[in-house]
């Protein structure tokens, strides 16, 4: 480590595992599911895709991803409380320090680290929020993907019951009006198209969210030369010690 420096933990290895995991898991999601709104390859074997079940194994990934998303947000939602390394909930609250920290950290990206006034050392409100924005366009994705998912079950039947769908239609029904509203529908009637629009909507902010995410992260390692990027491979940053 260069003279002058500290070593500041910032992520766990769970922290770090679980970063990894939902990147590959939203790469997956995206690919399947924009071949599951419009197919747009088929395979290179003379067969027509239909026999090889092209459609199927899509579907299949797309609700296995979704899956670790569940198990993966449950997780987070509770490490945002109840973690022992940091409680990012703390960093949401709309405090006077928090609001003041938001603003110098906004003003430092948008003056080019010209201005750099609070410690970069562990997590600031900026970056936690604009996570807890993906966490809630996740959650909103999850709960559009399981009523597209029901809406496939016409008959009110599963394979593990009828009280499978009856439970995702008590959970998920609602974002039927709300997307209706969110994409500003102006059929006076709203309809399961309202909810698959939102969430092709949604998918592309979340794209927009990646690409911003990782731009910032590169940023903040060229301009604070702490080695922010390090933090999701090794756990830690460093930062200059104070004289």
């Amino acid at each position: 480590m260069k003279a002058g420096y500290k070593q500041v933990k910032r992520m766990t290895t769970y922290m770090r595992l679980n970063h990894w995991v939902v990147a590959l898991s939203m790469v997956a999601a995206i690919i399947t599911g924009l071949y599951i709104g419009h197919p747009y390859y088929q395979t290179y074997i003379a067969d027509p895709a239909v026999a090889k079940y092209v459609m199927a194994w899509n579907r299949w990934v797309h609700f296995m991803v979704a899956i670790i998303f569940d198990v993966s947000s449950i997780v987070i939602a509770y490490m945002y409380f109840f973690s022992r390394f940091e409680k990012p909930y703390k960093k949401i609250l709309p405090t006077g320090q928090n609001i003041k920290e938001f603003v110098e950290v906004l003003l430092n990206l948008v003056t080019l680290n010209r201005r750099k006034n609070f410690d970069s050392t562990h997590a600031d409100s900026f970056n936690t929020v604009f996570f807890l924005v993906f966490h809630l366009m996740l959650a909103w994705m999850l709960l559009t993907g399981l009523q597209l998912y029901v809406h496939g079950l016409e008959s009110g039947l599963s394979s593990i019951g009828n009280w499978w769908p009856w439970m995702l239609h008590l959970v998920t029904d609602w974002t039927i009006p709300v997307s209706n509203w969110l994409i500003g529908g102006t059929s006076p009637t709203s309809s399961i198209m309202d909810v698959r629009i939102s969430h092709h909507i949604t998918m592309w902010l979340i794209i927009a969210w990646i690409a911003f995410h990782i731009y910032y992260q590169v940023w903040r390692t060229i301009f604070w030369k702490e080695g922010d990027i390090n933090i999701v491979v090794g756990g830690s940053k460093f930062v200059k010690e104070e004289k």
